[in-house]
């Protein structure tokens, strides 16, 4: 069994998977931790499960925060005897990096972008909804391009709280209509169906400069995250959403690299 382990900016996930499918995971909260309580809370989701430590012949990292790898990466030796794979620099990646400066691309972008071409090989637009919302493009030929970043969720609703006087901190939640009769109604609606608005636009224009470059292929929006479910039935340019995306392509890169 591999342990996959994503590292976000606001969440990790932790996976357990077996001949490619994902037969456990966990998402917590990501902070920083010492080597001990890293390892032990890895040892009680495992305990949990009924998996036995001997059960895992390997770790998968993708970390977008470097303040925390340290621990993760000892820990995985203390705790499950197993030296971390982490994905980064000088790894083979089988997709040919089409960027400015490939170095500066975070992990878990790349890890997306693999793990939808190898399941769709076929032009794509990769959309994350996590902390950031970000949107990456991979060409007909396998090749990643680029994309763009913006402010997630959480980060423009705690913008609105923290910049406005009177206006209070809600969750984000979808509405019915984008008429609110009440504060909190307005607030969620602009936020969610704003958002809507803006991933729609951003992921319409991503495909349309992918059919400039292959003009009678087709284009593919997928969607993951923590809230792809929330928004993607309500986004028109995307056509499916693969919860663990991000798994399946540490799973892909960990073999790759074997």
């Amino acid at each position: 069994m591999l342990l996959v382990i994503d590292v976000g900016n606001s969440n990790t996930v932790i996976g357990a998977m077996e001949s490619g499918k994902v037969k456990f995971h966990w998402r917590i909260t990501t902070q920083s931790r010492t080597t001990d309580e890293f390892g032990m809370l890895l040892l009680e989701l495992l305990r949990f499960r009924n998996i036995e430590t001997s059960d895992i012949v390997g770790v998968c990292v993708s970390c977008v925060v470097p303040s925390v790898l340290y621990a993760i990466e000892k820990a995985s030796k203390r705790y499950l005897n197993q030296d971390a794979f982490v994905i980064g620099k000088g790894i083979k990646t089988g997709m040919r990096i089409c960027t400015d400066n490939p170095q500066q691309i975070g992990a878990d972008r790349i890890v997306n972008a693999v793990a939808a071409y190898r399941r769709y090989p076929q032009a794509l637009v990769v959309v994350d909804f996590g902390t950031a919302t970000t949107l990456d493009c991979v060409n007909a030929k396998g090749e990643y391009l680029g994309g763009s970043i913006s402010p997630g969720f959480k980060i423009s609703s705690d913008a609105l709280f923290v910049k406005t006087a009177k206006l209070p901190k809600v969750e984000v939640e979808r509405t019915d209509s984008v008429i609110g009769k009440n504060t909190i109604h307005s607030m969620q609606a602009g936020m969610f169906w704003g958002y809507v608005g803006l991933v729609n636009e951003l992921a319409r224009r991503c495909k349309n400069e992918l059919r400039i470059l292959n003009p009678s292929g087709p284009v593919r929006c997928i969607a993951t995250g923590g809230l792809a479910n929330l928004v993607g039935s309500d986004c028109e340019e995307i056509d499916s959403v693969q919860h663990n995306l991000t798994l399946f392509g540490l799973w892909d890169l960990y073999h790759l690299n074997s």
